[in-house]
């Protein structure tokens, strides 16, 4: 296949990237800027310049562009950074490739687990594709952003929204400050640690991605591992598979005062199951949190006693 890929610079498009170069498909990158590669495409969705014939004929895209969350305070100015990174980017390509002669089958459009928001009190309750949307301000993000895809879809293109969990990796992500702990003996549950955090391994969130791109599914995806774990679940998980305590609690006022209104989505609730993505024949590399940490720990699964 022929993919034109927006956001590849991120820890998923670089991962993305390099698998489909691996599986032999042809990959074209959405660059701001002059290009530096063979086959770059250059784009500028602050001014909505892209040129639709570089499009012409690729067989999907996959828009991952936005700017990070986790690493800013979450100001008023930076909330219009993180919305109209997203906005602007996909409401360009969605009107451009909708006006093609000969526009791609497929748009993976990436979105995220909180658009279900934070299930404070209902934390336990399981969440799919067809639950409602949450009222946080990620949530809102999350609906405007797949929103903004419309152009594409009522174009005929089959457009698939990837709400990722959050993706776990040995390097950087949503470990890159916690497993350095844990490693050190000082890692543990944040808050209550009884929050459900909705997660995917890399490997699988790239391979999901994979999947979708001639799958037959279209509509909200959530890429999630199928047994979503606490946040104390999976902190003594990586503790265990390092052989480290995991007792040094991080109060959920000391959290808050660290992240800001970001600690919502650390603190809060999202039991969210990939109902859609099981059903489309998807298999797991890392399906449970042992098989995740000792991935991420880079030690042998421990045996499961029959």
């Amino acid at each position: 296949m022929q993919v034109v890929i927006a956001g590849s610079h991120g820890l998923i498009g670089t991962a993305l990237v390099a698998e489909l170069g691996r599986l032999g498909h042809g990959v074209r990158r959405l660059v701001r800027g002059a290009p530096t590669r063979a086959g770059d495409i250059s784009w500028d969705p602050s001014t909505g310049r892209l040129d639709g014939r570089e499009l012409d004929g690729v067989d999907a895209v996959v828009n991952l562009a936005g700017a990070g969350v986790g690493d800013h305070r979450l100001t008023p100015r930076y909330k219009q950074i993180v919305l109209s990174s997203r906005t602007r980017t996909t409401e360009l390509l969605a009107r451009t490739l909708a006006g093609l002669d000969a526009p791609p089958a497929a748009l993976l459009q990436a979105s995220g687990i909180g658009v279900y928001g934070t299930r404070a009190g209902l934390g336990d309750a399981v969440v799919d594709e067809s639950s409602n949307p949450g009222d946080t301000f990620f949530a809102g993000v999350a609906r405007t952003w797949e929103a903004s895809a419309a152009p594409a879809a009522e174009a005929g293109i089959r457009v698939a929204y990837l709400r990722s969990g959050i993706v776990l990796t040995p390097a950087g992500g949503a470990l890159g400050r916690l497993l350095p702990l844990v490693r050190a003996g000082l890692g543990g549950p944040l808050g209550s640690g009884r929050q459900y955090w909705t997660w995917i391994s890399l490997v699988d969130e790239v391979a999901a991605i994979v999947h979708l791109l001639d799958a037959p599914v279209s509509g909200p995806v959530n890429l999630a591992a199928p047994h979503p774990a606490t946040n104390g679940e999976l902190t003594r998980a990586l503790a265990q598979s390092l052989r480290r305590p995991a007792i040094v609690r991080a109060p959920a006022f000391a959290v808050r005062l660290l992240l800001g209104e970001f600690s919502q989505e650390i603190l809060g609730s999202v039991r969210a199951v990939p109902a859609v993505l099981e059903a489309s024949g998807f298999t797991w590399t890392h399906p449970d949190v042992p098989d995740v940490a000792a991935w991420v720990t880079a030690r042998p699964a421990p045996q499961q006693s029959l």
